[in-house]
């Protein structure tokens, strides 16, 4: 189920090419200001760096409980979890900042404020890191997690996981292409770092 996620994101992202600019200017003009400041009090929950620094922390404090009380089956898994999404969110990193390092998309404020669209191929410049999105993959990547380890809240992951990606092209930092693909990123790339290192927490139907 996972990889068929993952390949519908990708491919609902590339569709997204064709009506990129059009959304941008759709999320500026018709979400209140109302919903745009709620929205922002929720997208940070997404961020790589919140995710790395919360999942080193529960590592170190899994690992340490285990050295004072010795192994214990729910020390024990937590610990598997936190390493995992690390082992994953490094995984899923490597590709995306290929990606943005390759393609060089400018941010959908450039759009908004003067007009101007596109890529720079090959010309490594921190300003065109658009594509795709590091939050989408992040949260993906957690939810893959969640999904193995609380395997009946699944839907709820994913879903959040959606809700949470959308938003950075609601708040337009970024493209809904870059949503879907950073999405589909973060699914394809812990699902199968998943499978082949930690397969206590792979699910049959991953």
């Amino acid at each position: 189920m996972l990889l068929w996620a993952g390949v519908i994101c990708l491919l609902v992202g590339i569709a997204c090419f064709a009506i990129d600019r059009r959304a941008v200017h759709v999320f500026h003009d018709r979400i209140p200001g109302y919903w745009f400041r709620r929205i922002r009090l929720t997208t940070d929950y997404a961020k790589g760096a919140r995710w790395l620094m919360a999942s080193i922390l529960v590592l170190a404090a899994a690992v340490l409980a285990q050295a004072v009380w010795g192994e214990r089956a729910l020390l024990h898994a937590i610990s598997r979890g936190a390493l995992a999404f690390l082992a994953c969110l490094a995984a899923s990193s490597a590709v995306l900042h290929i990606i943005k390092l390759v393609v060089g998309r400018r941010r959908p404020r450039d759009e908004l404020e003067h007009e101007l669209y596109g890529f720079r191929l090959f010309h490594y410049n921190p300003q065109y890191d658009s594509f795709p999105s590091g939050h989408a993959m992040t949260i993906c990547c957690v939810a893959v997690i969640l999904s193995g380890a609380v395997p009946q809240l699944a839907p709820l992951w994913l879903a959040v996981a959606l809700y949470l990606a959308l938003t950075r092209a609601a708040l337009n930092s970024h493209f809904l292409s870059d949503v879907f693909i950073g999405a589909a990123i973060g699914l394809i790339a812990a699902r199968e770092t998943v499978l082949l290192l930690f397969h206590d927490l792979a699910r049959p139907w991953f």
